[in-house]
């Protein structure tokens, strides 16, 4: 038991009493964990703390423990109070998040204490997709998501959001072989940071993210460190890739992307939007393949042997680069 802990979570949620249930995972490198607190006195009898400690030197199981990646994940613990604490309440049902009860940070330590989405009607969790009301779902959230923040300025998150984004990833480009992916690299994200339609992207929407209802059709989305400005597709590319395997990617593409923005359609229009819905859509299918080849030359650079490196993701990149390296020459 930590006393400080139990402190922060019985103030923030209300209850005399709190205490460990259970560690629910570590978070990545060795930087803390994530635990369920029972409670009493309180109106929910559980809540999900996420409790960050760091240290000057993190583990990586892929040896990436520079200075660069400590310093990455700190500004994603950074990130993801902000996003609590200014930015998710604007998420209704449709995109679900956990409500924030409280959160602590400073230099080396930060505290979120977070509803207990098994609680509250999302108890499923699901390593792989079996029926394709999973991946409907979960685009109807993405939809909703980027509907909500369409346009809005990313004010105290990453500028440019996902946790693959160039800038911060010199590391992996560096390691990268491939010689016409490295040289296009600029020019794949200059194209998605200049599309004329922004808005905020989870930024690691992958399916171990998402929190599933008894039934699979409803779900809630946690773990926002690297939620920030940019084009939608960066979000439905990666989770997309995230899910199905190489032939499914390619079978079910255009029907994957026809739900993806029949309910983006919905989303804007229930929220009064006035922009244009034709324009959005053209301008964002064309950078599908564009945000797939962003996340495949981050992977190819990263861990060469991972198996979402395979030949459809090599054709999406090798079209891409054709047009993009002829364009630029």
């Amino acid at each position: 038991m930590n006393p400080k802990v139990q402190e922060f979570v019985c103030k923030v949620a209300g209850a005399y009493v709190s205490f460990h249930l259970e560690d629910i995972q570590s978070l990545w490198s060795g930087y803390g964990k994530i635990m369920r607190y029972g409670l009493k006195g309180a109106d929910h009898k559980t809540v999900i703390v996420k409790h960050v400690q760091l240290m000057n030197k993190a583990f990586h199981p892929r040896g990436w423990d520079t200075d660069l990646s400590h310093q990455r994940k700190i500004k994603s613990y950074h990130v993801e109070s902000a996003w609590y604490r200014d930015w998710a309440q604007y998420c209704d049902d449709s995109c679900r998040v956990p409500k924030c009860f409280g959160l602590e940070e400073s230099e080396d330590e930060f505290l979120i204490v977070l509803e207990d989405l098994d609680a509250s009607g999302f108890p499923r969790r699901i390593d792989e997709v079996v029926v394709e009301e999973h991946v409907f779902a979960c685009l109807k959230w993405l939809a909703n998501f980027h509907a909500t923040f369409m346009g809005k300025k990313p004010e105290g998150l990453w500028e440019v959001g996902t946790y693959w984004h160039l800038d911060t990833r010199p590391d992996e480009l560096k390691a990268l072989v491939d010689k016409d992916l490295k040289a296009a690299a600029p020019l794949i994200d200059q194209q998605l940071s200049s599309a004329r339609y922004q808005t905020f992207v989870h930024g690691d929407a992958k399916l171990a993210n998402f929190c599933f209802s008894e039934d699979g059709r409803q779900v809630a989305a946690v773990d926002f460190q690297y939620v920030g400005g940019g084009c939608g597709m960066k979000d439905v590319a990666y989770f997309i890739g995230s899910c199905l395997h190489e032939e499914e990617c390619e079978r079910y593409e255009a029907e994957l992307l026809r739900c993806y923005f029949s309910e983006l359609r919905k989303a804007l229009t229930a929220r009064d939007s006035d922009i244009d819905l034709d324009d959005l859509e053209r301008e964002w299918r064309g950078l599908y393949d564009i945000a797939w080849t962003d996340f495949h030359r981050f992977v190819k650079g990263w861990n060469p042997d991972h198996w979402k490196i395979h030949s459809y993701s090599e054709r999406q990149a090798r079209q891409v680069l054709d047009k993009l390296l002829s364009t630029s020459e």
